[in-house]
């Protein structure tokens, strides 16, 4: 029976009674160390590789995440040297964070990593940067698993602010930026939800006060204080702050998970992470309008990382001058749509062993689909450059041979 130590970190979360419990319930680890209260996050991740571990695996969560599954059968079945747990996060949806499952030569690897003093990658992601320095010394990939974990529910509104305007700093590349305003578009529909108006005023608050142009020193602080910036601004927006996590909190969470860990589930668990072992992908390399957005959504819910037609500019750039990688599939498991129709042979070549999903429609019902989707689209602008523009034609040249609806050049591309 593999040893298992539990690493578990609270800033005085509203789950952190809760979570911890559950964590245990899960887990069944042979030791648990709290870490409370210690600020900033770097300096977390430095105390937690201070401990002298005898184990085999070490579990570090953070206590805003609520585990309602059994993790301890997969991990007695896991050689992999470390696992990101996706979890359903209540702003971000199927995301990978929160929970993760470290063998222990990788954790003794993070102790001896050598991190650069102005390193900025460090100060917004102290724990993900020391991993990978360490998976990089060894020469080992980390592997992505999907569990019944609840992340960001029922949080405190401050701590809600201090994430978020966080995650604005996290945001500030191209394609982390596109998804980001993904995000804000569905939250403005959701502001009802007190939670997600308040992730929107974070995000404003930080884009108002952390330039673009941003220094190492002043983003360091401005990272510290947000524990405090978040109970003002809330005391400003007027928002009085939750009480105390109830059983009634946790029984009304607990609809949107659930799933026994049971021999079979197990055996899924691992099998879909050998699926994506080692630099291989998945693509949907379906044309438009076959269900390449419900393609997905599904390979979403399964836990996968995916991106439908990707149009952030660093894409842009390196669809169209050539590429030996897409920077977007450091953060992605995988694209859809016709992006990767346009360049599938060539995906096949620098991401060997990829999973490839042909989806089809009837050929008359696409035509007719097609012409709708395409009817009133601009194509030139108006004036200057467009590069989202050029994007479009770029891949309608690609794919079709046409930049306007032809159907009898479409039914022979079909």
């Amino acid at each position: 029976m593999k040893k298992v130590d539990l690493v578990f970190r609270t800033i005085g979360e509203r789950t952190k009674d809760v979570s911890l419990q559950l964590a245990i319930d899960a887990i069944s680890p042979e030791r648990v160390h709290i870490q409370e209260n210690v600020k900033p996050f770097s300096l977390a991740v430095e105390k937690s590789l201070e401990i002298e571990y005898k184990s085999d695996f070490v579990v570090f969560m953070d206590a805003d995440c609520l585990v309602l599954e059994r993790i301890r059968p997969f991990i007695e079945q896991n050689d992999y040297p470390f696992v990101d747990c996706f979890v359903l996060d209540k702003f971000r949806g199927h995301i990978h964070c929160g929970v993760h499952i470290t063998r222990v030569d990788v954790v003794n690897a993070m102790k001896e990593a050598v991190i650069s003093k102005y390193d900025m990658r460090y100060m917004l992601r102290p724990e993900s940067r020391t991993r990978q320095l360490a998976l990089r010394k060894l020469k080992l990939k980390k592997h992505f698993v999907s569990f019944c974990i609840l992340h960001d529910h029922g949080q405190y509104y401050r701590d809600i602010f201090s994430k978020y305007a966080l995650r604005e700093l996290r945001s500030r590349k191209p394609h982390t930026q596109t998804k980001l305003l993904g995000w804000e578009k569905e939250w403005r529909a959701k502001v009802d939800d007190l939670d997600f108006r308040v992730a929107l005023c974070a995000i404003e608050y930080a884009r108002k006060n952390i330039a673009s142009d941003w220094q190492f020193i002043s983003t360091t602080d401005f990272i510290n204080s947000l524990s405090e910036i978040g109970k003002k601004e809330c005391t400003t927006l007027g928002i009085s702050e939750k009480t105390e996590f109830s059983k009634y909190d946790l029984d009304s969470l607990k609809e949107l998970g659930g799933v026994k860990m049971t021999q079979e589930v197990v055996q899924q668990k691992i099998h879909k992470n050998k699926t994506l072992s080692g630099n291989c992908k998945i693509f949907g390399i379906g044309l438009s309008r076959t269900g390449t957005k419900s393609l997905t959504k599904a390979l979403r819910a399964m836990g996968y990382e995916i991106t439908h037609y990707p149009k952030d500019r660093v894409t842009y750039e390196e669809l169209v001058h050539g590429f030996d990688e897409l920077t977007i599939l450091k953060s992605h498991e995988g694209i859809t749509d016709i992006t990767t129709a346009a360049i599938y042979p060539q995906l096949d070549q620098i991401y060997p062993n990829s999973k490839f999903i042909l989806t089809i429609r009837p050929k008359e019902e696409w035509l007719d689909a097609m012409q709708r989707h395409w009817k009133g689209k601009q194509i030139f602008p108006e004036k200057g450059f467009d590069y989202l523009l050029e994007l479009r034609r770029f891949l309608r040249a690609s794919v079709y041979g046409c930049y306007t609806y032809n159907r009898k050049r479409l039914s022979y591309v079909y």
